[in-house]
Formats: structure tokens, C-alpha cells, sequence
């Protein structure tokens, strides 16, 4: 935690500020490596605080007690901000733009003396948060071990006659007892037609002989994510839906085999993306390659046609392509790998395709 933390105190004075207020509890999260819930982290180079409120104080200072300051909250979170502010005789006060609601800003500019300058901030924490330690990555690996064991058994659970969100149920009831804290995002089962949806909410519709049933998933597993997708058929695959599968495999492996240290996000994407398209069907493959994945299910960095920023080792990532034939079905396998020093290293890797 501390070697995170002083990451940022080397970044303050670059960005002309004094000291960083943080809201974003995933952010807060990983600079702390504890779940943070409605509570705010302020850092300077004098000092560190964390502001808690009753119902998490005593665990806080457990958990954080001895390495971070605890403030307990009993009033305005501005109010206390600014004691602390003028204590330490902060000029320049950073705040996280992207997640300080303008409102709260406004009360946070109202409160504080107005020879205090509030500087908006984007990305300092995100940036440090592309590439993932060792302790990170133990979480993402024992997340993505779960969601593996939870399409091994939708495999199962799967069979005409039920429900997508009868299926839905019985997967969030098998991650929770095998050690995830709950599903990542909203477990997606999309039988036939409803697969065409990259985003399908599940619903009351039965599940048919003949047809394709994708099931995308993932866990939150001590705040880390995983997130896999795959395509089963009940009964008899048919020409197209083979000939279809076949393409957006054949266009995953091209993918992932370009991936190392140094090389753009986009030319990875650039390399599904073309494939698919001289099979004919680049028009159906409408989305980015894939995102990358940690405290957060879509983080840094991003595999798309604009995406310019470097690949670096330690970053981990989706790959997805897919093929979306409106009023038929679509197909889209995704998983989860890391970028390593040679080269790459698919995380999900032994879960059959």
C-alpha cells in the first residue's frame, strides 16, 4: 500500500497540487488494498487520510490503523476536508474530475477559503492501475479460476425447455459458493436470436433445441474481475453457425498471438478485426476487440481501432471478437490474458473453446 501511495506523492507536484482528494472508491481501493465503501482519501506528502464515517470505523482502523490516518466522520465530508486542508496548509487542491459529482464540487469550492485553488485531476490512479502486481494478479487469476468452474457448469445446467434467466439464478448461486463475492456485472444468457445483443438482458424466454446459447460471465472476486464468454449449441450445430464460430475463433487466436510488450492496442484489435472482414462479415463486428479488466470490469487499456497507447507487460485485458447476424444468433468467445515480459499469457486458457 505504501509504495502505492507514494506513487502518487511523486505525482502531486507535476500536476501543480498540493495534496489529492479522491472519491472514486475503486481508486481509493487500490491505493489502500481495502474495499472502500462511502468513504474518501485524501494525500499529501505531510500527511494521509482517510475518512470513514461509524459503520466502517472500527474495521478501518483494523484493516488501515497505523498506515493511514483514520478520521471518523460525524458531519459534512467538505467540512472535515477543510480542517484538514488548512492543518496542513494546502494551496493547491486536487480532485478527481471524472468522479466528483459537480455538485459536490460546488460544496467542496463553497467550503474552502478562496485562497485555496481546486484543480480538476484525470487519471493519476487509472494510470498506475494498468499494470498489476503480484498481489493483483492473484486475485484476477482466482477470479478467473471461478468463472472457468461457472461455464463449465452452465454447460451442464443448460437444456431446452428452461429459461435464460432460470440459468442466470443457478450461475449466481454456484459463483457465490465457490468463493466470489458476487458476479462482476449482470450474468448474460442469450438463447437463438436474443445472442445478436451484445448486452442481452436475460429473460423469461426458453431455451430451444437447434439453437446457440452464449453465456458471458464473470465474478468479483476481493474487488478484482473476471470476465469470460462462451457459445454452446443444443443439439445439432448448423452450417452457418459452424462456418461462423470457426471465423471469430480463427480471428481471437490471430489476435492474441500478436499480443506482446511495445506493440499498439489497435493493431491487436486491427488484427481481428481485418480477419473477420475478408471472410465477409466485418459490418456485424461492431464493437471493440476488448477491454481491460481489474478493480474495475472495463478499465485501461482498451483494444480498439483508436486506441494509440502501448501495450505494456503487466496489463491484462479481454479479447473478444465477434459476429452478430441480426434475427439469427451471434457469436462472440472472449477471454482473459496478460500481458507478460515475452510475450503473452492466456489466463483462461484451459477452458475448452
Amino acid at each position: 500500500m505504501e509504495f502505492r501511495v507514494n506513487k502518487i506523492h511523486t505525482c502531486l507536484k507535476g500536476h501543480g497540487i498540493d495534496g489529492l482528494f479522491l472519491s472514486c472508491a475503486s481508486n481509493i481501493s487500490y491505493l489502500t488494498d481495502y474495499c472502500s465503501r462511502d468513504s474518501y482519501l485524501l494525500i499529501t506528502k505531510k500527511e494521509n487520510i482517510f475518512f470513514t464515517d461509524f459503520r466502517y470505523l472500527e474495521e478501518v482502523e483494523k484493516r488501515l490503523g497505523g498506515r493511514l490516518c483514520v478520521q471518523r466522520l460525524k458531519g459534512d465530508i467538505f467540512e472535515a476536508v477543510k480542517e484538514c486542508v488548512l492543518r496542513l496548509n494546502i494551496r493547491a487542491l486536487g480532485f478527481e474530475a471524472s468522479y466528483l459529482a459537480f455538485s459536490s464540487y460546488q460544496k467542496l469550492k463553497e467550503t474552502l477559503p478562496r485562497a485555496i485553488t481546486l484543480k480538476p485531476t484525470c487519471g493519476i490512479v487509472e494510470k498506475l492501475r494498468r499494470v498489476k502486481d503480484a498481489s493483483e494478479l492473484r486475485k484476477i487469476r482466482r477470479a478467473t479460476r471461478i468463472a472457468q468452474a461457472a461455464i463449465l457448469f452452465a454447460q451442464e445446467k443448460i437444456r431446452p425447455g428452461k429459461r435464460e434467466i432460470e440459468v442466470v439464478a443457478e450461475l449466481e448461486h454456484f459463483i457465490r459458493y465457490n468463493g466470489a463475492r458476487s458476479s462482476a456485472f449482470e450474468i448474460i444468457v442469450a438463447a437463438g436470436p436474443n445472442s445478436c445483443f451484445p448486452h442481452h438482458l436475460s429473460s423469461l424466454r426458453k431455451l430451444r433445441k437447434g439453437e446457440p446459447v452464449l453465456v458471458d460471465l464473470g465474478v468479483n472476486y476481493e474487488g478484482y474481475k473476471s470476465d469470460l464468454t462462451r457459445v454452446f449449441f443444443l443439439g445439432k450445430i448448423n452450417s452457418l453457425a459452424k462456418k461462423i464460430y470457426q471465423i471469430v475463433r480463427q480471428a481471437q487466436t490471430t489476435a492474441i498471438c500478436r499480443i506482446r510488450p511495445g506493440i499498439m492496442a489497435k493493431e491487436v484489435d486491427a488484427q481481428a478485426r481485418n480477419f473477420i472482414s475478408e471472410k465477409g462479415f466485418g459490418e456485424y463486428f461492431g464493437h471493440s476487440l476488448g477491454h481491460g479488466i481489474g478493480l474495475y470490469v472495463h478499465e485501461a487499456p482498451r483494444l480498439s481501432a483508436k486506441e494509440d497507447s502501448v501495450l505494456r507487460a503487466g496489463e491484462v485485458f479481454t479479447v473478444e471478437p465477434a459476429i452478430y447476424l441480426p434475427g439469427k444468433f451471434g457469436i462472440r468467445i472472449e477471454d482473459m490474458v496478460l500481458v507478460t515480459k515475452k510475450g503473452v499469457e492466456v489466463l483462461s486458457g484451459s477452458l475448452n473453446k
